[in-house]
C-alpha cells in the first residue's frame, strides 16, 4: 500500500500580518506552522500504515523554508518527502497548485490513496484536493472524520450535514481529511527528528515533474486575487453599569446612534 500525503506551510494563524501597499501577506520573519487539517490527516496515513504496512510519502508545495513541514512529518513517521520548489510555481492559485501537486504525483509513482488536508487555515478555499483528483481523473471522499482500510478497499467516515455516512472506495482514491474532535497533534521526539534526515528527501522543480509552465504561477492562474486586508480594528467596548431598564436603554441608543435600528 502506497499513500501520498499532501502537506503545507502555513502561518500561524495568530501571526498573519498584510502588506499595506501591496494587500498581500507578509510571510518574511511570520512563524509557520504545519497546517492542522494536513496533520490530521497524516496521522491517519501514519496509522493506516503501523496497521496494515506500506509506505507514506509526504509532497508539498513552496519556498525552500518549506522543508521544515516534510521533515516534520519525516520525523513522525513518514518514509520519504518531496518539496516542489521553483519560481515557476510562486503565486499559483488552487487551480496550478492541483496541477502541479498532480504532476508530482504522478512522478512519485503508483499510488494507493492520496490524502490531503480539508483546507489550508491561510486560504479556507478547500479546493487543492478535488483539483488534484480531477487533475489526476481518480475518485475523492472529502470531509472524512476517519479512513480505515477493509481487504482491498478503502472505508472512509465522512461529515454530513446532521451526521456522517460510510463511503466505501477501491484504490486509487483521494481523501480530504477534517480535524477530529478528538485529535491531538504529535510533536517529534529528539530521536525521531535526527533520524528523519537520514531519510530520502527530494527538491523538485517544474522540470522534472513534467509541467507545462504556461499553467503554472500568477500567469497560469485562472483566478486572481486582487486585494487582501484585516477587518477594521474593534472599538473599545463601553462599560455601563446600572439597572436591567437603564442598560436596555443605554443599549437602544448604542444601537440607533450606529442605525443598527430606527429612531
Amino acid at each position: 500500500m502506497n499513500i501520498v500525503v499532501c502537506v503545507k506551510q502555513v502561518p500561524d494563524s495568530t501571526e498573519v500580518k498584510i502588506n499595506p501597499e501591496t494587500g498581500h501577506l507578509i510571510r518574511a520573519g511570520v512563524p509557520s506552522i504545519i497546517n492542522p487539517y494536513d496533520h490530521a490527516a497524516l496521522e491517519n496515513a501514519l496509522k493506516l500504515k503501523k496497521t496494515y504496512g506500506g509506505r507514506v510519502t509526504l509532497i508539498s508545495m513552496g519556498p525552500p523554508q518549506a522543508r521544515s513541514v516534510v521533515q516534520m512529518g519525516l520525523a513522525l513517521g513518514a518514509d520519504e518527502g518531496v518539496l516542489l520548489s521553483d519560481m515557476a510555481f510562486a503565486g499559483s492559485d488552487t487551480w496550478s497548485t492541483s496541477y502541479a501537486l498532480a504532476k508530482g504525483i504522478a512522478k512519485i509513482g503508483k499510488t494507493d490513496a492520496i490524502f490531503c488536508g480539508m483546507q489550508a487555515i491561510d486560504g479556507d478555499t478547500a479546493q487543492t484536493g478535488p483539483g488534484i483528483a480531477q487533475q489526476l481523473g481518480i475518485p475523492q471522499v472529502t470531509f472524512c472524520e476517519h479512513v480505515d482500510i477493509d481487504g482491498k478497499n478503502f472505508i472512509a467516515r465522512r461529515h454530513i450535514d446532521g451526521g456522517h455516512e460510510i463511503v466505501e472506495a477501491r484504490p486509487p482514491v483521494l481523501f480530504t481529511i477534517l480535524v477530529p474532535k478528538e485529535f491531538s497533534p504529535r510533536c517529534p521526539s529528539f530521536p525521531e527528528i535526527h533520524g528523519s534526515v537520514k531519510k530520502p528527501y527530494h527538491v523538485w522543480t517544474a522540470d522534472d515533474i513534467g509541467a507545462e509552465k504556461h499553467y503554472l504561477g500568477l500567469k497560469g492562474s485562472p483566478t486572481q486575487v486582487s486585494r487582501i486586508y484585516p477587518p477594521p480594528q474593534r472599538e473599545k467596548a463601553e462599560m455601563f453599569s446600572g439597572s436591567a431598564h437603564e442598560a436596555a436603554e443605554h443599549i437602544l441608543a448604542i444601537m440607533r446612534k450606529g442605525q443598527f435600528i430606527a429612531e
